[in-house]
């Protein structure tokens, strides 16, 4: 079991998920002065021990659940038992809350070839490619959870109640989204993020602190398009159904065909586009009604 331990105040400024600006508003042919939400953007430094691994764009929050579900997406650990203790650590600057440190157990080392792949991460965009492709193979995923099927009905139902829970996206209007539902539609937990591959991070950190991985009975819904990136993460966490509110790429709906995930597309009302694992979308089957004897 590994440690979280949280910043040290004295040490350092934490970051804000959002902030206060003056903007000018036309409305209805006139121009007046009002307060508007900004969402937080901060770039946040993981490293592993003592080595810089990858910079991301990112909204303050749940930094350690991004940190670790970066590195358990990426194919660079296993599983919660790899990580000794995280935590965000002070360097000496006004916005240290901006660093975390990862420390691996004894004897865990990273492999070399996924190192290789420390990169900065833009909140609007992640890998892509067929380069990617190839190097998600290398991770050796496996298919999700085959058994599992969801009701088309239950499906049309996660938009809104994403909606409803994201408290800062109703504030600015500008985060994404990644929840986390159950089988019967119930929202198990929601992460936001001005980057769309770092809210699911967050997700999945989530799970992998709480032992809850593989997601092998779960539903991930994402705002925004369902990339490549977002295909891969969802499979390394063992998703057998994504879905988002936009499209997605050529490159994300050939993963997902390859591994058998579900994966849905403009999914807004009642109505929704199936690209692949169509399967796994079924009605559930009214019970039988039996006469009184």
């Amino acid at each position: 079991m590994f440690t979280w331990t949280g910043p040290r105040k004295e040490h350092m400024a934490i970051p804000r998920m959002v902030s206060v600006t003056g903007v000018k508003e036309w409305c209805e042919g006139e121009l007046r002065s009002v307060d508007d939400y900004l969402v937080g953007e901060e770039p946040l430094e993981i490293r592993v021990g003592d080595a810089a691994l990858s910079v991301t764009m990112r909204t303050p929050g749940h930094d350690l659940e991004l940190a670790t579900g970066f590195l358990f997406t990426e194919g660079l650990i296993r599983g919660r038992g790899q990580i000794a203790s995280v935590r965000h650590e002070a360097d000496g600057k006004q916005n240290g809350a901006n660093r975390v440190r990862v420390d691996l157990v004894a004897g865990v080392t990273l492999d070399s070839d996924a190192m290789r792949r420390n990169f900065y991460t833009a909140s609007s965009c992640g890998v892509c490619g067929k380069a990617s492709i190839d190097a998600v193979r290398a991770q050796g995923m496996e298919p999700p959870n085959p058994d599992f099927q969801l009701d088309p009905e239950v499906l049309c139902r996660l938009p809104d109640q994403l909606r409803a829970s994201q408290a800062i996206f109703g504030r600015t209007g500008g985060l994404h989204a990644a929840g986390l539902f159950n089988l019967h539609g119930e929202l198990i937990v929601l992460r936001e993020d001005v980057g769309r591959h770092n809210a699911v991070d967050k997700v999945v950190g989530w799970a992998l602190a709480n032992d809850q991985l593989p997601l092998s009975d779960s539903v991930l819904l994402v705002s925004g398009r369902g990339g490549f990136e977002i295909v891969q993460k969802a499979l390394m966490a063992g998703v057998p159904v994504l879905a988002s509110v936009s499209a997605p790429s050529d490159l994300a709906v050939n993963l997902a065909r390859e591994f058998g995930m579900a994966l849905i597309g403009f999914l807004r009302g009642r109505r929704f586009v199936i690209y692949s694992g169509s399967q796994r979308i079924q009605k559930a089957p009214r019970q039988a009604t039996h006469p009184a004897a």
